[in-house]
């Protein structure tokens, strides 16, 4: 380590240094705009000169936000990354300690930068402080594959993944508002092995994901059927859908509003937000031989006005 009468003075300097990098960057590319910004939005410098790239972490390459660590020499990283370089300057070796940034995070108030979802539809501005928060729900952020049963990491928009259903998990697409499946397990006394079906209806311009899965719920092996809609939660509540399966004079019916997908598969199953049926039912409604499942699921999707 430094001696601590240096490493005091190289700290001040890299603070004078950071600060004034900065504001020549400023200075000496185009003149900054003012914009101004979507709801939650204040006047800042909306700029492209590159003065935000000071704020990538040089380890993740994620913008920086408070607090923003330097080293003894003024090299910065991001806080989490503090932590998994052990403490450590990625850049001269030096440790780190427990030194603020301060005029790098009082740079970053004064700027305004586009939503990273710009490519996608966002037009809207915020200032530096403010954007993490407004992209954490912003409507136009990419949606994660719906598909269930695997680890895909595919995102994208509605038609990317309607397009990567298809194509890659080779699900089967049909038009139309409402369905009659029916759903055939030569072994349903198994149910370690969670089996998934998905299909996606065509309705009313939007995609809707039907799944059908056992799975074990606490000690009793059940299946069950919900309905996704390939949008966000403002959307989806604009629909409401009804599921109804039965043999042998009995039926059971469900009737909800389809989740979004920006719920996870797991999160809606688990909360157990759709048509449930338990084993001992599901092999009385497929026969008397009760040797393997077959039930027919019925459904119909609607709009609400």
């Amino acid at each position: 380590m430094a001696p601590g009468g240096s490493a005091c003075k190289e700290v001040l300097e890299s603070y004078s240094t950071d600060y004034d990098v900065a504001m020549a960057k400023l200075d000496n590319n185009s003149t900054p705009t003012r914009a101004t910004t979507g709801s939650g939005g204040k006047q800042g410098i909306y700029s492209t000169n590159g003065v935000h790239e000071l704020l990538e972490c040089p380890v993740c390459t994620c913008l920086m936000y408070p607090p923003i660590h330097q080293c003894p020499n003024g090299h910065t990283l991001c806080s989490n990354c503090k932590i998994r370089v052990l403490n450590c300057c990625p850049t001269c070796r030096y440790d780190l300690g427990n030194i603020r940034c301060l005029a790098l995070e009082k740079v970053a108030e004064s700027l305004e930068l586009p939503c990273t979802y710009q490519s996608l539809g966002c037009n809207d501005i915020f200032p530096y402080y403010s954007k993490l928060k407004h992209e954490q729900h912003c409507r136009f952020r990419p949606y994660n594959c719906p598909y269930a049963g695997s680890e895909c990491s595919v995102t994208g928009d509605i038609p990317t993944l309607v397009a990567h259903l298809k194509d890659d998990h080779k699900v089967d697409m049909h038009d139309g508002c409402t369905f009659n499946h029916r759903y055939v397990k030569s072994n349903p006394h198994e149910v370690e092995n969670a089996t998934w079906m998905l299909t996606v209806f065509n309705c009313f311009g939007r995609q809707f994901c039907l799944h059908f899965e056992a799975f074990q719920l606490g000690m009793a092996p059940v299946y069950m059927a919900f309905l996704r809609f390939m949008g966000d939660e403002n959307e989806a509540k604009k629909f409401s859908y009804s599921l109804e399966v039965g043999a042998n004079g009995r039926k059971l019916i469900w009737q909800g509003i389809p989740r979004s997908i920006r719920d996870s598969h797991k999160k809606v199953r688990d909360s157990q937000d759709g048509l449930i049926i338990q084993r001992n039912l599901a092999l009385y409604f497929s026969g008397a031989e009760r040797e393997e499942l077959k039930l027919r699921v019925t459904g119909r999707i609607w709009k609400e006005e």
